[in-house]
């Protein structure tokens, strides 16, 4: 944790750009925010011995969770019965009771059959009450949506219904935008607690209580019974596309399915047909409900999709195996309430189509209620993921006791830019459009749906914009305006630019790049060839042909330049232990610390507790640790930059963030400033302009300090925020206080234990008095009591000593959304499920099915895309062929 925050402190108090990494990789799972609003949150291994049934999706866990491995042989013992799902015969499959080997990458076309015969057996032909409920309460699936009508006379879904689109609101006048529709069980029309239009402006309401306008009520899930019409509505289908990789199954490539449906005056005066996410989600999956759907299967033996038949053809596997492990998983978690477990992780995950694959899993998951539940859900596990002390360690890590916002940046979009990979792209929009789609609207290159994405504010950027940010504030000066207006303005006028709309404009690349903790031109780059001809302009193996040598598709809203920029890079500095290939292409190699040479803090995902990494022996020679190395880089350009740089004003764009009032910026549909389609207004239909001015002399002291915007500001995190001076105080008397200086007074963090002790400080996780200050802070929200989660931890708090004598569990936290109990593993969803706080999506529920504007125009299956683009996005690089001959003579 110091290590990494030691690099990002620095940069952040220069206004720098720190990358991300977990995205890089190839290891967030997309499908957890797309489903939860959750980057990831999981079960730690302990809780596999709850279970009942498991399924290890893609997961080779004697392998690669060896430590952990005992508690998926311990549980057999209890009766559980595991079942290994893999391509190849991995230790996994040697350890289950059951092996099922579907062809690669049809991983996603496996959990739709087994879908199919959940919903099948369990939701109609003998429903399960605990799943039923569980779906009502705790999903988007009672909610209502509105249904567009296509030139042929069917419909698509379109976007969820809002208590907006109603005449009266529903009473509803804060949000009413962003509070979702259901129909209860008397037929009423109500917006249920716990959509994220309760979450900001009101409180008390933001909960899963199954309470609208005050009064309890239950919500239906199918508008089958109640409706007064029935609909054709349209769904893509992708497994009829030949490849020479994949088996199809031949079917129209759009399925039109009858749903029922509800006919509704709306506030404009209009007449639309809505349906519930339930029945879409019902037809999807290809199920009959007696409404003449010629599209439907009659049995499992029908090849339709998405039957067990249909999913033998595509993946190989039995249907009689498909619908066995689907009946069983569901009957366990039906008698269990439950307790059926998917463990999944980078088998699965590092593919191109990896939501599609995982949110297969996951609606089984949902469809059987187990997230949440102790003994069930998902446990995605890639890498080390978990940062447990979060709310603690990102002051730290990002200088937010100084300035705020930091600048950060997705290093997918930063790399696939600047390395010039998008001048490479042969894929194409139209390429990932659903059949429903119109390709009109979807024109140009995907590199300009990403600058789009920074123009209005959904994604990060860097740089920012085509001039330095530290010259706004004389510019605005002269004009008369302030930093922000001024760029208002001048983006309109176009007198300022993105950065990312001219990137070989020769201003608006990166210059300096700091690597630590790892090995980016090595084991972590993508596009690896790319990056050395781009950034360090020294040999490459390109094979490809760049756009400028081909007919592909330009940018629309990338200004083209015929000759790109080629070593952008000014200066390269590595921090390692040992020489990687990072190491040998930097211009400064800084030899560090290794674990066992430095004090630090580490937790995990597999495991509850925290734990120190102390220095065993002091660093080697001239290597130093992480943060004395940065702390001596601060330190020196402290000095130097005198009479180069002093207290200075730098323009921030700061991105729309997911829990903040921001996430209500655009209700319905998508507007571009750009375009004229709206104002340029900050914060809404663009980034957050910010003000952040910063004293570049006195950048070693605030280093070196705990800043002030803790005591003014307070500290918090995922949308909630509390009072944190008695902390500071204390940390004050802990770490002694600085005795002169711009830092003069505050908190000091000279050494890595110093920064340890702030962490450890802060974070709920691991002061128990944070902890119950947030957890009020969270019922202040939701309008229920929930600080009897950690009150009877209040009194503690953990120090470095402590865990150095002792690994020690960390305290319950709103932050996370499992539980740190004497009673209960940790398992993710679990104060959703028994707390009733909602998941931090549109409706608060588990998101079944992705309904808004453009995401709704790509393919819900996209498992299929795939079988189409591998053909067309390498068909390039089919004649590059070996030259050298494989046989090798081998001489002693």
């Amino acid at each position: 944790m110091v290590s990494y925050a030691a690099g990002t402190r620095y940069l952040s108090l220069l206004g720098g750009t720190c990358l991300s990494f977990y995205d890089w990789y190839c290891d967030l799972p997309p499908a957890s925010p797309m489903t939860w609003g959750e980057q990831t949150d999981v079960p730690e291994s302990a809780d596999w011995y709850n279970s009942a049934y498991i399924i290890a999706w893609g997961s080779n866990v004697p392998q690669t969770r060896t430590p952990d491995a005992h508690f998926f042989t311990e549980v057999r013992y209890k009766g559980t019965k595991t079942i290994a799902i893999t391509p190849d015969y991995s230790e996994v499959a040697k350890l289950c009771d059951q092996w099922l080997a579907p062809k690669q990458g049809t991983d996603s076309a496996l959990a739709m059959a087994m879908g199919h015969v959940i919903l099948k057996e369990f939701h109609l032909d003998n429903p399960s009450d605990y799943f039923l409920n569980y779906c009502r309460r705790y999903t988007d699936m009672p909610m209502l949506v509105l249904l567009d009508e296509r030139a042929d006379g069917s419909y698509v879904p379109g976007r969820m219904m809002r208590a907006s689109d109603l005449v009266d609101g529903l009473g509803e006048a804060n949000n009413p935008e962003w509070k979702t529709v259901a129909l209860n069980s008397t037929g009423e029309l109500v917006a249920p607690n716990g959509s994220i239009g309760f979450r900001w402006g009101e409180k008390g309401k933001w909960n899963l209580e199954p309470v609208a306008a005050g009064v309890e009520t239950e919500l239906s899930l199918s508008l089958l019974g109640q409706h007064d019409d029935v609909a054709g509505v349209a769904f893509p289908y992708f497994g009829g596309n030949e490849n020479p990789h994949f088996r199809s199954v031949r079917q129209e490539p759009v399925l039109v399915r009858q749903l029922p449906v509800k006919r509704l005056a709306l506030a404009d005066g209009s007449e639309r047909m809505v349906v519930s996410v339930y029945d879409l989600v019902l037809a999807n999956y290809g199920l009959d409900r007696g409404l003449d759907d010629c599209h439907s299967a009659n049995n499992y033996n029908d090849v339709k999709a998405y039957t067990p038949a249909w999913g033998e053809q595509i993946t190989g596997v039995p249907r009689r195996h498909i619908e066995t492990i689907a009946r069983e998983f569901a009957e366990t978690a039906h008698k269990t309430h439950g307790r059926s477990m998917i463990i999944l992780g980078a088998g699965v995950n590092h593919w191109y189509h990896m939501d599609m694959n995982y949110r297969g899993m996951i609606n089984m998951l949902v469809f059987c209620g187990c997230v949440g539940q102790t003994g069930g859900g998902w446990a995605h596990y890639v890498g080390q993921e978990k940062l447990r002390p979060q709310t603690g360690w990102l002051p730290l890590a990002f200088a937010l006791d100084w300035n705020r916002p930091p600048r950060q940046m997705n290093s997918t979009s930063f790399f696939y830019n600047h390395a010039s990979q998008w001048r490479y792209e042969k894929l194409t929009a139209q390429e990932l459009l659903s059949p429903l789609a119109d390709p009109a609207k979807f024109s140009g290159h995907l590199i300009d749906f990403n600058v789009r994405a920074e123009r209005m504010g959904w994604l990060p950027s860097a740089p920012q914009l085509n001039l330095n940010p530290l010259s706004v504030k004389a510019s605005a000066d002269k004009a008369g305006l302030s930093a922000a207006d001024y760029t208002v303005q001048a983006l309109k006028s176009g007198a300022i630019r993105f950065a990312c709309e001219q990137p070989d404009s020769g201003h608006n690349h990166p210059r300096n790049l700091f690597v630590w903790r790892s090995n980016l031109l090595g084991s972590s780059g993508k596009g690896h060839e790319y990056m050395l001809k781009y950034l360090l302009g020294t040999d490459s193996g390109i094979q490809g042909e760049a756009l400028g040598s081909s007919e592909g598709i330009k940018p629309e809203e990338v200004e083209w330049q015929s000759a790109a920029i080629e070593g952008k890079l000014d200066l390269l500095v590595t921090l390692d232990f040992r020489m990687s290939s990072t190491c040998l292409f930097s211009d400064i190699v800084l030899p560090t610390a290794t674990w066992y040479e430095k004090d630090d803090m580490n937790t995990s995902d597999m495991h509850p507790f925290i734990h120190p990494l102390s220095a065993a022996v002091d660093p080697a020679w001239e290597s130093k640790s992480d943060w004395e190395i940065y702390k001596g880089i601060a330190s020196v350009f402290s000095e130097v930059c005198v009479g180069h740089l002093g207290q200075e004003t730098d323009v921030v764009l700061h991105p729309l963030q997911h829990d903040s009032p921001a996430e209500l910026a655009q209700p319905f549909d998508i507007l571009d400033w750009r375009k004229g389609e709206c104002e340029l207004i900050p914060g809404k239909t663009a980034p957050n302009i910010v003000v952040v001015e910063r004293d570049y002399p006195a950048t070693y002291e605030r280093f070196t300090s705990l800043g002030p915007l803790l005591d003014k500001l307070g500290n918090g995190g995922k949308g909630i925020a509390w009072n944190t001076q008695d902390e500071v105080d204390f940390l004050g008397k802990l770490n002694y206080t600085k005795h002169d200086g711009p830092a003069k007074g505050r908190p000091r963090i000279d050494t890595a234990l110093d920064a340890s002790e702030v962490i450890l400080a802060l974070a709920p996780e691991t002061n128990g008095q944070v902890a119950v200050k947030a957890w009020q802070a969270l019922g202040e929200m939701t309008g229920r009591e929930h600080t009897h989660l950690a009150i009877n931890k209040e009194d503690e708090k953990i120090r470095f000593r402590d865990i150095q004598a002792q690994p020690r569990k960390i305290i319950s936290s709103p932050t996370w959304s499992g539980l740190e109990s004497e009673h209960v593993s940790y398992n993710a969803g679990y104060t959703n499920v028994h707390e009733l706080i909602p998941w931090r999506t549109l409706s608060g529920g588990n998101n079944s099915i992705r309904i808004m504007r453009g995401c709704a125009l790509l393919a819900k299956a996209w498992w299929h895309i795939v079988r189409r683009l591998i053909p067309a996005a390498s068909a390039k690089c089919e004649k590059f062929r070996p030259t050298v001959s494989r046989k090798k003579r081998l001489t002693s």
